[in-house]
């Protein structure tokens, strides 16, 4: 499968983060801290999106130790950080359409620094929904493909209330409503799946090629740089990201 890949996009962020665990363990600490304060509760039974947090911290292999203490600090008296959700969109090199999620304490720093990138790499900062009506929000649950059978995968996932499966090369994908997607996720997790990613995601209704070398280096430098700063949570995109060949 040539051009856009999942799996490629994850091995990606994974290989990314392998070297900067620090850096993931923050950006989930953000998600635990707000989704225990907009929750109302620090029980994920009560809590859903609390809960959804926790499963994305756990594949991402941030320690039990971390996201209690982060859990118990959110809930506690003593934590005053209150972030703010903040969604910026804009366009990369050749008219990539790109959405920013952020959580912040410090709404100016934010737009500054994300507006800064955006220049910097031949994009420009756009305005709400100049580019969100191209994406659909869904959530998207990857398996490795390695040891699982595609009938049964796919007949689980559909069993479970999925709306689209699709297999690749290397995983299966499997797609819900946003609504559905705790209740899918559980599903699989107890008839033993364990998952690459798990989480609910903009996905684009197409893609855009860059063949110029240029706007590929721009356009990976942009989303390097949205990705390494703390305030930025999600970077979603419709760039057609070309395959990484390997090294002998």
């Amino acid at each position: 499968m040539s051009g856009h890949s999942k799996w490629n996009n994850i091995k990606r962020k994974k290989e990314k983060t392998d070297g900067a665990r620090a850096k993931i363990f923050t950006k989930i600490g953000r998600e635990l801290a707000v989704a225990v304060k907009e929750g109302g509760s620090a029980d994920p039974a009560a809590n859903s999106k609390l809960k959804d947090v926790i499963a994305k911290a756990k594949a991402n292999n941030v320690p039990n130790d971390n996201i209690e203490r982060i859990i118990k600090k959110a809930a506690g008296e003593g934590n005053s950080n209150a972030y703010e959700s903040i969604t910026y969109e804009g366009y990369g090199p050749a008219g990539v359409a790109v959405i920013v999620e952020c959580l912040t304490d410090n709404r100016n720093r934010t737009a500054g620094d994300v507006r800064h990138y955006f220049d910097k790499f031949g994009g420009n900062l756009g305005t709400t929904g100049c580019v969100s009506f191209m994406f659909n929000e869904k959530g998207v649950i990857v398996l490795e493909r390695e040891g699982l059978d595609e009938d049964t995968v796919m007949s689980d996932a559909l069993e479970a209330g999925a709306s689209d499966f699709q297999a690749d090369e290397d995983v299966f994908e499997i797609y819900t409503e946003p609504s559905d997607f705790s209740g899918v996720r559980d599903d699989l997790e107890a008839k033993g799946y364990s998952f690459v990613s798990a989480e609910v995601e903009m996905v684009p209704d197409t893609y855009t090629d860059l063949t110029d070398p240029d706007q590929i280096l721009k356009m990976q430098k942009l989303i390097d740089a949205l990705e390494d700063n703390d305030d930025v949570q999600q970077v979603w995109h419709n760039w057609n990201e070309p395959e990484e060949e390997d090294e002998d």
